[in-house]
Order: structure tokens, then C-alpha cells, then sequence
């Protein structure tokens, strides 16, 4: 026997930290006792390297056996190994560097950045262990094999050993509640969790457990197309192909690599939790980098790995401190300029996945200032407006009008977008004599079609702000161009829209009544809505026809002024009363009920069967512009019903006179 005796008289409350406080979880004893094989693996090939070693290194790998029976657990690597004098200075003398300073500062908080301070990691292995084993045989000449043991006090014994290899086994008497350790399927999960890309081959029973490839460590020159898929299936299965992807790799001010990937957005995407793996020196450490990463590309997937992200002694929880919100910058930065490669060298992709791009770099825009000025001008939206030049082919084509223009992109597939996409400014640029500083746009393309072909049909550009984050947007917007005026198409109408003369027609000398005012009479009997503020408008059209007989009108400021009180108070925005109803005088079913009203008997007589089919006529006018709007409750919902089949018999019943 070598030696017997105590670890250190400094560390007797290590032990019950280690096994109580120090690490939340039991399983990551077997991350720590194989980080350290692997570091004395790269250690043998560094002196080797360097010419301090002439011997054989062999293949590097760590090797795994259980022993059921015996209920142990072992570790072997064949790396550096050690000595007798290095065991007693880096196991028995625990915190070497000072141990009763790593105790203060424990018991003083955990929020302590003390991680790589002391070497504790092979401690991790009491927590299921009720005896530890070393037996380790060190690379230098004539060194002699020992043997360590300890039971979990602070006592220990230290002998020579017969062992031959060079190299350490680390063995493990489990306690009897940890007995799911020796257990072989319980080990390749945890392998595969926290050592899968570890550089090493991990073996048991000939079996090689990890993956080892680490692809965000390697060069982008160096990596296809299919590398990077390849590794984003494997890390999530299951999953549609990311859109693109950004490659981390820098070495100062700090040490990271990574790869994050943008996925495709989903409905049941939880846009407040992360998607992306941390890693320490290819170490797996925990699925939550929100310390790290943005608010704004949490959604993101992927892998962040880096030595200088400060972790607690556990490696359990992040340190926060400016080194990480540095890093997090370093992080944002670089998504920004790989959206912007993209826009310049590949448009077309740019556009083809902006739909789910868009949500991240909004959300960015709105929570980051150094983000915002980074992708301000590559913030693209869907437009109405068609260049005047159209491709011949039926191909997906790409025409940029200018070296930092629009990005224009014609219909070829149900993939590709049916409309082009083109930044704010060029909007307001292209715009500015028909109506300068002002933005017409639309929120729900289905349901405010009539709205949108009306501003087509006379010209005016529309921009589509359809995502869920655009309300938010659109308010940032007006507060980025104050001098502009961003107008919902569902929010009145501009004059370019009316036909001033049409509205203006006399229709009866002796009351002197424009057909506008004989109109707006007949709703206003028929409809009996105090609150309800009734206009008679005639559109412009070529074909009045094609034009909506009546539009339901929200004015921005009250729609916006709803829009927020339900979002404060969490619930769904009502239906206000006193919105706009504006009657379309140009349009033939308008001028035929006008028609019908003057044809009654008795005019005013609203129970002559005219008079009866005016009202219920009128009625569903105002119901189909309402609908448009989603302004039906249940009971609205159900009038509505009822009263299309009562029009539609009173209409059956006339034509079969």
C-alpha cells in the first residue's frame, strides 16, 4: 500500500454538496466521468504531438462494461493516464487551486460563474456510487500503475496495481437505488443524449454508441448542401426541410461555432421556448439557450457550442453576464448578414421563403435596434402592383429593377408567390403622384377581396400585411415614417375611388331628391340603426357590375382603437355599432331597388308586398357587406339565414306570376 489516508482536511462538506445541491440530475455523472477520458485521450495525443511520447497512441476510444452481478459500471479510455503524485494532486487534493474558496463561494450562491475553477466533475461520480475505483497507468517511462479507492468519505487508499495499458478505468460500485445504471439500454440513451459527438468512439460490447461527427465544428468551405441537412435530420426527425441555415465560426472576441437553422413556422410553434442544443466542446449540455439566444429567433434549431459560455459548476444553468449578451449580439449579427447575403445573391429563395422568414426578421425588427438597422431594407411584402413588363415564359423568373430594388416574382408553381414582393420605400417611391405618403393595405386577403379589387381596378397599389405579428408591425412602421399614412383598404375610401358625378343625379324634380338621398332613406327605414352611419357613395368602375353593391367601412382610428381594448383585456374585439355602411348608387341592384321603391303603389306603405321586398332586400344588402367584415354573432348569424330564404322566396314568388 502506497498510501492511506484523508482527500484534504478543507473538503469534508464537499461530499454532501456533490450529492445533494451541486448537480440536479443524477444521470450527468456519466457526461463528466467521459469528458475526462476524452480530455486524457486529447492530452496523449498532444504529448505525442510534441514529441514527449515515442509509444504507440493506438485508435482513441473509451470503452464501457457492466457488470450486473457485481452491480458495477466502468469507464476505460486509453489516454495519458497518471501517476501516483498525480492522482494525489488532482483526486486527492480536490480543489487544489483552493477548496475552501470553492466552498464559500457554493454555499454563497449558486449564481457563482466557477465553472472550469475546480475539477469536480469526477466527483459527480458519488452521487450514484457508493465506491469509486481508478486504476490508471500514466504514458511517462517507468511510471508505475496505482490503484484508488474511496467509499464516499473522506477517506481514500491508494496502491500500486498490476495494469499493463496505458490509461485509466474508472469503476463504479452503483448504490442500490442507482442500480437503472447498469442497465445497457439506460447507458446508449445517455450516451446518445450527452456524448454523441464527442470525437472519441464510445464502445460497449463492440458496439460504437456515438455519432462523433461534430459538423458545426467543421469549416463551411468544407460542408455540402447535404451536410447540413443530413445533420438537421438527424438532430429532428420528423421535420420538414429547414429553409436555410447560418454556420457560426469565430474565434474572437470568444469562441463559438454552431449551426441554427430557420425552420418552416408552424401553428403549434412555441415561439417563447428554444429549439436549439447547447454544447460545451462538443459536450452536450441543455436544450435551453434562451439566455443566449435573441427573444426573436428562439424558434430557431440548431446548435450553439462554445467554452466561453459561462455555466454554473454543474454546468446545469447559464451564467449571465456581458460575455453572453455579447454573444448573443454576435448570434443576431450574424443571422442579419446571412438574410442579407441571401437577398443579394439569391432573391428568388429570399421571396420563396419569406413567409416564414418574415415572422423572424419582424419580430427582430420590433425587439432589436442593432438587428432592425441591419435588415430594414430587406423587409419585403406582398403588393398587388404588376410591372408593366411581363416574362413570356411560364418559369420562375426574377427581375430586379435596380442594384438595391424590388424583387419582382412571377406565378410558375403552386410553391412560388402569385404576387410580387417589394420593399416599403419602393412602394412610397413608385406611388408618389398618385398618392404620396400613403399606404393602402390588407390584413385578410379572402375576406377583403371586394376592397382590394376596387383599389386595383383604379390603380392603387395594395400591400398584403397578413401575418399574425403585423398589427405590432404596421405601428412600428408609422412610427418609422411619421410623415406617412397607412390606411387599411376596409377603412374608407379614397376619392380616387368615387365617382363624384354619378352621385350628384337628380331623380325626382318636384322633391328636388338626388337618387343618393332616396337611397340612403330606404336603408335607413329598413335597417332602423340609429348608430349606424349610412353613405351613398358611387364607385368607379368600368363595369359597375363587378363592383360590391355596399361595403362595410371601419375607420382606422376606431378599428384600431378596438383592435388594442381586446387585446388588454384578452378577449375577442366586438362588432362596434357605429361603423360606416356605405350604399354603392352606381351599382345595378342599388338602382333597381331605388327603381322598385318608386314602382310601390304606396310609397311609404312598407307592407305592400313592394315595400316588403325593398326592406327585406335592403336588409340583406347591409347583411353580405357585414359578413365581409365577420360581423355576425350567432343570433346576427341566424337573422341572416332567415332572411335570404325569405328574399329568396319573395322572389320565386314573383317570377312565377
Amino acid at each position: 500500500m502506497l498510501e492511506q489516508g484523508t482527500i484534504s482536511i478543507h473538503t469534508e462538506n464537499i461530499f454532501p454538496i456533490i450529492k445533494k445541491s451541486l448537480y440536479s440530475d443524477h444521470e450527468i455523472f456519466l457526461r463528466e466521468l467521459i469528458s475526462n477520458a476524452v480530455d486524457a485521450i486529447q492530452k496523449l495525443k498532444m504529448v505525442s504531438r510534441a514529441g514527449e511520447y515515442s509509444g504507440e497512441i493506438g485508435e482513441p476510444e473509451i470503452q464501457i462494461a457492466i457488470d450486473k452481478d457485481k452491480k458495477t459500471l466502468s469507464i476505460t479510455d486509453n489516454g495519458i493516464g497518471m501517476t501516483a503524485e498525480e492522482v494525489k494532486k488532482y483526486i486527492n487534493q480536490v480543489a487544489f487551486s483552493s477548496a475552501e474558496e470553492f466552498i464559500n463561494k457554493y454555499q454563497g450562491g449558486s449564481e457563482q460563474p466557477i465553472i472550469g475553477h475546480f475539477g469536480l466533475g469526477f466527483y459527480s461520480s458519488f452521487m450514484v456510487a457508493q465506491k469509486v475505483e481508478i486504476d490508471t497507468l500514466s504514458y511517462k517511462e517507468g511510471a508505475q500503475a496505482v490503484h484508488w479507492s474511496c467509499d464516499g468519505s473522506p477517506s481514500f487508499i491508494l496502491e500500486d496495481s498490476a495494469r499493463t495499458t496505458i490509461g485509466t478505468t474508472i469503476t463504479l460500485t452503483l448504490q442500490e437505488e442507482e442500480q437503472e445504471y447498469s442497465e445497457s439500454a439506460r447507458i446508449k440513451t445517455l450516451i446518445k443524449t450527452y456524448c454523441d459527438f464527442m470525437p472519441v468512439a464510445i464502445k460497449m460490447d463492440g458496439e460504437v454508441l456515438n455519432k462523433q461527427r461534430a459538423v458545426w465544428r467543421e469549416t463551411p468551405s468544407s460542408l455540402s448542401q447535404e451536410d447540413y441537412l443530413e445533420f438537421y435530420r438527424y438532430q429532428y426527425p420528423f421535420q420538414e426541410e429547414p429553409l436555410l441555415w447560418v454556420h457560426l465560426n469565430t474565434d474572437y472576441p470568444f469562441i463559438i461555432n454552431g449551426i441554427l437553422y430557420f425552420p418552416k413556422m408552424k401553428p403549434d410553434v412555441d415561439v417563447t421556448k428554444g429549439q436549439i442544443k447547447l454544447f460545451c466542446n462538443q459536450v452536450y449540455v441543455s436544450d435551453h439557450c434562451e439566455e443566449i439566444i435573441p427573444q426573436f429567433l428562439l424558434p430557431m434549431r440548431g446548435v450553439i457550442d462554445s467554452a466561453d459560455i459561462p455555466l454554473n459548476v454543474s454546468r446545469s444553468a447559464l451564467q449571465t453576464d456581458r460575455t453572453v449578451r455579447k454573444i448573443g449580439d454576435y448570434i443576431a449579427k450574424k443571422v442579419g448578414d446571412r438574410l442579407k447575403e441571401l437577398y443579394r445573391d439569391n432573391r428568388e429563395q429570399y421571396i420563396n421563403t419569406w413567409k416564414d422568414l418574415g415572422t423572424f426578421v419582424k419580430f427582430g425588427v420590433l425587439n432589436d435596434e442593432k438587428f432592425k438597422k441591419q435588415v430594414e431594407d430587406i423587409i419585403v411584402f406582398r403588393s398587388t402592383y404588376q410591372p408593366t413588363t411581363q416574362p413570356s415564359t411560364a418559369t420562375p423568373a426574377v427581375e430586379v429593377q435596380s442594384q438595391e430594388g424590388d424583387v419582382w416574382q412571377d406565378v410558375a408553381s403552386a410553391d412560388t408567390p402569385k404576387l410580387p414582393y417589394t420593399t416599403l420605400k419602393e412602394y412610397l417611391e413608385r406611388n408618389k403622384e398618385r398618392h404620396e405618403n400613403r399606404v393602402f393595405y390588407a390584413t385578410d386577403e379572402a375576406v377583403q377581396t371586394p376592397y382590394i379589387e376596387l383599389h386595383k381596378n383604379q390603380g392603387l397599389e395594395v400591400l398584403f400585411m397578413d401575418s399574425f405579428i403585423d398589427t405590432h408591425f404596421i405601428n412600428f412602421l408609422e412610427r418609422e415614417y411619421q410623415d406617412v399614412k397607412f390606411t387599411r383598404v376596409d377603412s374608407d375610401l379614397d376619392s380616387t375611388l368615387l365617382d363624384q358625378d354619378k352621385a350628384g343625379e337628380i331623380v325626382d324634380p318636384k322633391t328636388n331628391k338626388t337618387k343618393s338621398e332616396v337611397i340612403k332613406e330606404l336603408f335607413e327605414k329598413a335597417l332602423n340603426k340609429p348608430k349606424l352611419n349610412i353613405r351613398t357613395e358611387a364607385l368607379k368602375a368600368d363595369d359597375p357590375q363587378g363592383t360590391p353593391p355596399a361595403m362595410v367601412l371601419l375607420p382606422e382610428f376606431l378599428r384600431r382603437m378596438r383592435e388594442m381594448s381586446a387585446l388588454m383585456q384578452q378577449q375577442a374585439a366586438d362588432f362596434p355599432e357605429d361603423h360606416v355602411f356605405l350604399v354603392n348608387t352606381a351599382h345595378p341592384l342599388i338602382q333597381n331597388l331605388a327603381n322598385l321603391s318608386q314602382g310601390s303603389i304606396i310609397q311609404d306603405d312598407v307592407h305592400s308586398p313592394n315595400g316588403q321586398l325593398v326592406n327585406l332586400v335592403c336588409q340583406h344588402v347591409y347583411d353580405l357587406a357585414l359578413m365581409s367584415q365577420k360581423g355576425f354573432d350567432a343570433e346576427g348569424m341566424k337573422s341572416f339565414v332567415e332572411r335570404s330564404n325569405e328574399v329568396l322566396t319573395k322572389l320565386t314568388q314573383e317570377a312565377t306570376k
